[in-house]
């Protein structure tokens, strides 16, 4: 019985240090595939879908997306005048189909050597510029970005597909002074044209007014001219009416007729004020009498 005993356990010693194999279940999503490894070997690909390993000789190690992922980098650096500036780079990527082994084993950490390489092409690249002309060239420091990553990138199964220099953003002093330099620009401008239109409108004023006064002397000389030819032609029809007189005499009656009429205009005038002084040879020392006398007359009253 004891040597019965012996052998029973003995066999289940051994059934119970004996390895089982059993399947693994696992889903892969569109655009992705599943890195399968037997014994830590490669293996193949595992397509998108329900699969399965066998556990434990085999395992799902990992996953490569073929979706196009971005990854924006941030680099601080200075221009050619010494002026601090920091650029943002997107960088758009893909894992190309054909490549995925080499994508999955060839890099440990992609973004962080792309990474490394936008800092390297950056920090070459804007320090040979001025401030201003970064903003410029911003399209050509782009192309070097890519330009740098798909020549690298492409041997490790990674597609560069854009590079884009997003944002540019010196530090927050110069882009005070940047717009105070602006802001003095266009004032000089706005002032330089207001001088300009300034002068325009005088010069066209001044052409205005020689132009009317010119025409106001061809009015006068023109008015002139008829009053010379009315008074002509009615001292002519006065001498042939009246006779005995000569040219002097209607001139005087001429002359005392306009000044009636000049006397009834003033008079009929709403608020005139215009007063009549006589002139003659005495005629200051008469009124220096005549107000003498006024005065004298109000002191007594």
């Amino acid at each position: 019985n004891n040597q019965n005993n012996n052998n029973n356990n003995n066999n289940n010693f051994k059934y119970n240090n004996k390895k089982m194999c059993f399947p693994c279940l696992f889903t892969i999503s569109t655009a992705e595939v599943g890195v399968i490894e037997t014994f830590g070997k490669y293996s193949y690909l595992a397509q998108p879908g329900l699969g399965f390993v066998i556990c434990p000789c085999q395992d799902l190690v990992g996953r490569v997306s073929f979706r196009v992922q971005q990854l924006d980098v941030r680099v601080e650096t200075k221009t050619r005048d010494n002026v601090f500036i920091t650029a943002t780079v997107s960088v758009q990527y893909q894992v190309l189909r054909e490549k995925a082994y080499d994508a999955f084993y060839a890099l440990t950490f992609p973004q962080q050597q792309i990474t490394a390489h936008v800092y390297d092409v950056i920090r070459s690249e804007l320090p040979t510029l001025e401030l201003d002309s970064v903003f410029e060239a911003k399209e050509d420091l782009a192309l070097s970005v890519k330009k740098a990553l798909a020549e690298t990138f492409s041997n490790y199964g990674y597609q560069i597909i854009q590079a884009l220099i997003t944002d540019l953003d010196p530090d927050q002093r110069v882009k005070n002074a940047m717009n105070e330099i602006n802001s003095s620009k266009r004032l000089k401008y706005a002032v330089a044209e207001r001088a300009e239109g300034d002068k325009i409108l005088s010069v066209k004023a001044a052409e205005a007014d020689a132009e009317a006064k010119y025409l106001s002397g061809v009015g006068v000389a023109k008015q002139r001219k008829a009053i010379v030819d009315g008074l002509k032609s009615s001292i002519v029809d006065f001498s042939d009416g009246v006779k005995g007189t000569n040219s002097k005499d209607i001139m005087d009656l001429l002359l005392l007729t306009q000044y009636f009429d000049m006397v009834r205009d003033i008079g009929s005038a709403n608020h005139c004020r215009t007063v009549f002084v006589p002139s003659s040879r005495t005629a200051g020392d008469d009124m220096r009498q005549a107000l003498i006398q006024a005065d004298a007359t109000k002191g007594k009253k």
